[in-house]
């Protein structure tokens, strides 16, 4: 299932993973925009609609919940941003993050361990 969000539910979806479940209230104080109540609960119906967060009746209102996991969201950006930018190679995406950023030591080793791991677990 390839899971997408646009800029403003990212940010809404990032609360709920974040807080846990939520009333729009709660969210909208979350977010760094000061956006109208009613623009928190279009963000949340749609996400809804798409079958990423779900709800539950509460007194008058509903508090939400993400229905999808944070790690499939990223897994499926990553294979997307893969697809679409690098011709399907997570060698060339790799590359272009070592070559691209200014790494420290500490980040090296970070990455040479999870490397290791990688390839300990591929055998």
């Amino acid at each position: 299932m390839q899971i997408t969000f646009t800029d403003r539910e990212a940010d809404v979806m990032q609360i709920l993973w974040d807080n846990g479940p939520s009333v729009v209230s709660e969210v909208r104080a979350y977010l760094k925009d000061e956006l109208a109540y009613t623009t928190v609960l279009t963000v949340l119906r749609t996400l809804e609609t798409k079958g990423y967060v779900g709800h539950e009746e509460e007194g008058r209102g509903h508090r939400y919940h993400a229905a999808i996991e944070q790690q499939a969201a990223r897994r499926s950006a990553l294979q997307h941003l893969t697809s679409k930018l690098f011709k399907g190679s997570t060698e060339l995406l790799f590359a272009h993050l070592v070559s691209d950023r200014k790494l420290g030591a500490d980040d090296i080793a970070r990455m040479r361990k999870l490397l290791a791991a990688s390839d300990k677990e591929g055998k």
